[in-house]
C-alpha cells in the first residue's frame, strides 16, 4: 500500500472539506505517518474516515480509540497552536495525536493513564524530540508539569475536571467534545485573569473517553 499517497488523500478528501484551511495543520498530517501509531493488522486501515480502535474493552476498560481525521483536525484548528505553546494531551493512546501536536508546538506532554498504551506512545513517538510521555490519572492532568498553554482532551467526556483548568496559562485553551453521541460539542474554554470562560464550536461525534463522569447528587 502507497502510505504517501493514501495520507495525502486522507487531507484532501477527509480533512480539507471540514473548513480546516490552517496551513500549519494541514502541513502537520501531512507529515506524520498515521500507519506507525496503529496495531500491526490494522496499517491497511490506518487512513480510513473513522476512529480507529487500538485497545479493545477487554484491554482497557471502554477501549481506547484514534480520533477520527477530520474532527481531530478541526478540534486542534479550533486550539490555535503556536510554535511557542506547551501542549497537554489527556488519552494520547498510542501517541499519534501528539505526533501532529509536537509539529504545531514548542512542546508536549503527552498523558496516558494505561502503561502499556503508554509504552507503546514512547516507542512509536521515538524521534519526536520536543513530546515526553507520561503516566497518570487522565482526570488529573499533570500539574507536575503545568502550567501549559493548550489542554487538548482525546475523546469525548461528560464533565471537564477543574483541576484541569488551574493547569491552564493564563490566556491558555482547553479544547474537548462535551457530550456523548451525536449530542456532543466541541468547545474551547479560555482562562483568562483565574476565570474561564467557554465558547461553543460545532456539532461532532467521537469516542468517549474513559471517566471524567459528573458527580451524581444525592437525593433525599
Amino acid at each position: 500500500m502507497d502510505f504517501e499517497a493514501a495520507r495525502i488523500k486522507m487531507v484532501d478528501n477527509q480533512i480539507r472539506p471540514t473548513d480546516v484551511t490552517s496551513h500549519t495543520v494541514l502541513s502537520a498530517f501531512l507529515s506524520v505517518p498515521r500507519e506507525d501509531f496503529v496495531p500491526e493488522r490494522m496499517k491497511l486501515l490506518a487512513y480510513i474516515d473513522s476512529d480507529i480502535e487500538v485497545a479493545t474493552p477487554a484491554q482497557i476498560p471502554g477501549g481506547r480509540y484514534l480520533m477520527e481525521p477530520s474532527p481531530l483536525a478541526k478540534l486542534l484548528q479550533l486550539a490555535t497552536i503556536s510554535k511557542s505553546d506547551k501542549v497537554l494531551e489527556i488519552g494520547c493512546s498510542t501517541g499519534y495525536a501528539s505526533a501532529v501536536l509536537s509539529l504545531l508546538a514548542e512542546s508536549v506532554v503527552a498523558l496516558e493513564s494505561n502503561e502499556a498504551l503508554a509504552a507503546t506512545a514512547k516507542d512509536a513517538l521515538a524521534g519526536y524530540d520536543n513530546v515526553t510521555v507520561a503516566t497518570g490519572d487522565l482526570e488529573k492532568g499533570c500539574a507536575d508539569k503545568a502550567p501549559f498553554d493548550v489542554i487538548f482532551i482525546h475523546g469525548s467526556v461528560e464533565t471537564v475536571p477543574p483541576a484541569l483548568f488551574d493547569q491552564l496559562n493564563d490566556g491558555g485553551r482547553l479544547v474537548v467534545v462535551h457530550g456523548f453521541g451525536n449530542a456532543s460539542r466541541a468547545k474551547l474554554f479560555i482562562r483568562e485573569n483565574g476565570k474561564t470562560s467557554e465558547r461553543l464550536a460545532f456539532n461532532t461525534a467521537v469516542k468517549p473517553l474513559p471517566g471524567f463522569r459528573k458527580v451524581q447528587d444525592f437525593i433525599f
